[in-house]
């Protein structure tokens, strides 16, 4: 079955301004235009592809930004029939993954994907292969299990 896909690199939307900082409010406006692009060529399948970016010891968005840039895509005519994969190399500060958890939570199809082929296959087969949601999100925790000694007068035996 053939897909007709529309990948988004970082380089096409993020905008820095005059003293080398991240402008939101340019990287936004640029972001909207790409996703009304999409919509206006009946393209359904996206991928926001950012592996080039490389995270620093402080988050740029904050949760409240990525609140404004899944908005953007609904502004533009994102809906429940439009699949888009978030693809990065890093995601320190679990952006990447916020920013698809905000948009499930609107009912939208966004999934966050370390991984180009799962990001590929995911928007080519639609829910048969979701990634695993929640383990994208919750970092295991290690625990040592300690066993229990026997209580004395159990019939363990």
């Amino acid at each position: 079955m053939p897909i007709e896909l529309q990948i988004i690199r970082a380089c096409d939307f993020i905008r820095v301004g005059a003293h080398g900082r991240f402008d939101f409010a340019a990287s936004k406006l640029a972001l909207a235009d790409l996703a009304n692009a999409c919509h206006k060529r009946g393209i359904n399948q996206a991928m926001l592809d950012l592996r080039a970016l490389k995270p620093g010891p402080e988050p740029v968005f904050s949760p409240a930004d990525l609140a404004s840039l899944v908005y953007t895509f609904h502004e533009m005519g994102f809906s429940k029939k439009h699949w888009l994969s978030v693809l990065y190399s890093a995601d320190p500060h679990h952006r990447a993954r916020l920013f698809a958890f905000i948009s499930r939570m609107r009912g939208w199809n966004v999934a966050a994907f370390d991984n180009f082929e799962q990001a590929l296959l995911w928007l080519a087969n639609g829910r048969l292969d979701e990634p695993d949601l929640h383990a994208s999100i919750v970092q295991p925790v290690p625990m040592k299990i300690q066993e229990r000694p026997a209580r004395k007068g159990s019939n363990a035996g």
